[in-house]
């Protein structure tokens, strides 16, 4: 999978997750349409999200500890639903990191000045993304987050895939 995009620049540390997606908008247990509800007291005309330029924008640049405070998987799904599927960041809240993972958005942490506007290239089977100037820098992944990305799965859909196998083992079990 590669994501090739221009990116939009929320140059801000320590977005925690209230920010991204405000407490009166986590009442659904559906995650349709909360991509309306994207940062939602900070918009307005000066916001970079709203700026005509971010429009088509899959990958948002942010700062330092990105994601943190509670950990609710509202975030990831209002980041996803909102059309970003990756997310880099110079680092981000654990917590956060494995709720976007599970839900389908790649967060990557790369310590480098990118602009607002630029475009980067992000190759999750080699786990690099291709700065603007050419360069090639690694993140890191961990193998199964990686492998369910992939192959658009979540841990369900991976469990599922091996229903077969599982089925086999239990019936050996069971003898």
């Amino acid at each position: 999978m590669k994501i090739q995009s221009r990116v939009v620049k929320l140059a801000v540390d320590d977005v925690d997750t209230d920010q991204i997606i405000p407490a009166r908008f986590l009442k659904v247990t559906d995650k349709a349409g909360l991509g309306e509800a994207l940062f939602a007291d900070w918009r307005g005309p000066d916001f970079a999200l709203d700026r005509p330029e971010a429009r088509g924008c899959q990958i948002l640049v942010a700062g330092r500890n990105f994601g943190c405070g509670s950990s609710r998987e509202h975030a990831p799904w209002a980041l996803v639903g909102a059309g970003f599927r990756a997310v880099v960041a110079r680092s981000f809240a654990d917590i956060f990191r494995q709720n976007a993972l599970k839900n389908g958005l790649l967060p990557v942490a790369l310590d480098e000045e990118i602009a607002d506007g630029s475009t980067l290239t992000i190759d999750l089977a080699s786990a690099t993304v291709t700065l603007p100037d050419g360069g090639v820098r690694a993140f890191s992944i961990d193998p199964f987050s990686q492998h369910c990305l992939l192959h658009g799965q979540d841990e369900l859909g991976f469990l599922l895939s091996h229903e077969a196998r599982i089925a086999a083992w239990e019936a050996r079990e069971d003898e």
